[in-house]
């Protein structure tokens, strides 16, 4: 289930030859000077604590340091960079609320290496960051362009129930959910319905986030070389798809499309002057980043919990059979339906308490600041995580314990669930995937009744028994 499990083992082989280097520098715990820096360690020279997260996995990875260190803010290092991890909700609200103030935005170069054209980050992140919010955020998810998503997601929901749940009696939940999210995110944003285009797609996405969190060695073996790979297979097949777009755009012989692509290729910036494709592509991919990793992650919490709890399960059965019966057979659901799946909305939210499809965020200090206590230099990563706050018993009693019930009325306190993040850059697509993991469950429960073909089944495969409902 952990992104860093695939490149645990290769990191154990890598032990040996640093093992001198090791010795020389074990456990450094904090920098040069007089600074108050937060207590931690930075682990391995080059790895860092690149493994310990690997083999823990972040839960418990945060949970360790917490009480070792300081249950406010300790330090580390990951993904080559010295990184202070902010925890709880004061943490969360440090982080959120100095957006733009003292902290600016940051990804792993891992990362960015692996999606995007790099020429383009630096000099073009302003337009870039201008052209998604212009295009995106402020259009393709306004209100008006949710509400026409849905019926778009339920009929492409339906198909899929028909083509790759209905005739089996076991399925394995993620990656079903994973074509499902990705799917629909190429039809929407791209306007790619074709198999073959989507299969050019999705298939180096797989190779591509398996990675891209990985140490980064790029060595024959190693998660992050495949990472590599996946992601020049990727830009190259979206170029492709741009390229044949604004073709027909230019030529008039396309003038339909309301998607993502269309709008972006219409765009121009301050000086009157359309993106370049690699700067589209660098645009779009995040998108659909999103949506095969952490919508569809999303989606397959919220299937774990409903087959593993047949109590909960019943309760969203009602809730959304209520609104089937209210339908004709071949009636789309609408954001009026949506609107009803209240219960269904709270399991779910609760499911990304326990589950959650993103581990958190990261920032860059664009100054030197002081917090808890501790000083923060300029320069230095900082990361925020939910497990510090979602498992918190401070905040959730009985953390452990499934009960959609703590959603009920306003809810956690501030800054205690946080599974889309929050400030300045809350992710712009959280109700877009709410209405995403709302169709998927109506679509799921009012066909069958599930049940986990392994019970304490980790989510990597989540296999799930389908029983069809009588009509």
């Amino acid at each position: 289930m952990d992104a860093f499990l695939p490149y645990a083992i290769p990191l154990l082989l890598l032990l040996l030859p640093l093992s001198t280097l090791y010795l020389i520098s074990f456990m450094r715990k904090k920098g040069s000077g007089n600074k108050n820096l937060p207590p931690g360690t930075r682990g391995w020279p080059v790895l860092g604590e690149n493994m310990e997260l690997a083999l823990l996995g972040q839960q418990k990875f945060v949970k360790n340091r917490m009480e070792k260190y300081s249950p406010d803010v300790f330090q580390t290092s990951l993904f080559g960079e010295r990184m202070a991890v902010f925890c709880g909700a004061q943490g969360n609200k440090f982080l959120f609320t100095n957006d733009n103030k003292l902290l600016t935005s940051w990804s792993p170069k891992t990362m960015t290496k692996t999606f995007l054209f790099t020429e383009f980050v630096d000099s073009s992140n302003l337009k870039q960051v201008t052209a998604v919010r212009r295009s995106f955020q402020y259009d393709i998810l306004k209100p008006e362009s949710l509400k026409q998503y849905i019926p778009v997601m339920d009929a492409l929901a339906r198909e899929h129930m028909d083509r790759e749940w209905t005739p089996n009696a076991l399925v394995n939940v993620v990656p079903l959910s994973k074509k499902y999210t990705f799917d629909l995110a190429c039809k929407l944003f791209l306007d790619v319905v074709d198999v073959e285009d989507i299969k050019r797609l999705s298939d180096p996405f797989s190779l591509a986030t398996q990675g891209m969190l990985g140490v980064p060695i790029n060595l024959p073996g190693m998660a992050y070389n495949r990472a590599i790979r996946g992601g020049k297979m990727i830009r190259k097949e979206l170029i492709r798809i741009i390229n044949e777009r604004r073709k027909k755009l230019l030529e008039k012989k396309e003038t339909r499309h309301q998607d993502l692509l269309s709008k972006m290729l219409l765009v121009t910036d301050e000086n009157g002057q359309f993106y370049s494709e690699m700067e589209i592509s660098n645009n779009i991919v995040g998108f659909l980043v999103a949506s095969f990793d952490a919508t569809s992650s999303a989606v397959s919490s919220v299937i774990n919990y409903l087959a593993h709890l047949p109590h909960i399960y019943e309760q969203v059965l009602k809730e959304q059979m209520e609104i089937a019966k209210s339908k004709g057979p071949d009636e789309l659901l609408t954001w009026e339906d949506i609107q009803k799946m209240k219960y269904s909305w709270n399991v779910a939210r609760e499911s990304l308490r326990l589950g959650p499809s993103s581990q958190g965020g990261f920032r860059e200090t664009t100054t030197e600041f002081t917090y808890a206590g501790f000083t923060i230099p300029k320069g230095w990563k900082t990361h925020w995580t939910v497990h510090s706050s979602h498992r918190n018993p401070e905040y959730f009693p009985e953390p452990e314990k499934f009960d959609p019930s703590r959603f009920d009325g306003s809810g956690p306190p501030p800054y205690t669930f946080v599974p889309f993040g929050g400030g300045p850059r809350m992710c712009p697509g959280r109700e877009y995937a709410k209405l995403e993991i709302l169709v998927f469950m109506h679509n799921v429960v009012r066909r069958f009744k599930l049940e986990k073909a392994i019970p304490n089944e980790p989510v990597d495969g989540l296999a799930v028994h389908l029983q069809p409902h009588e009509n």
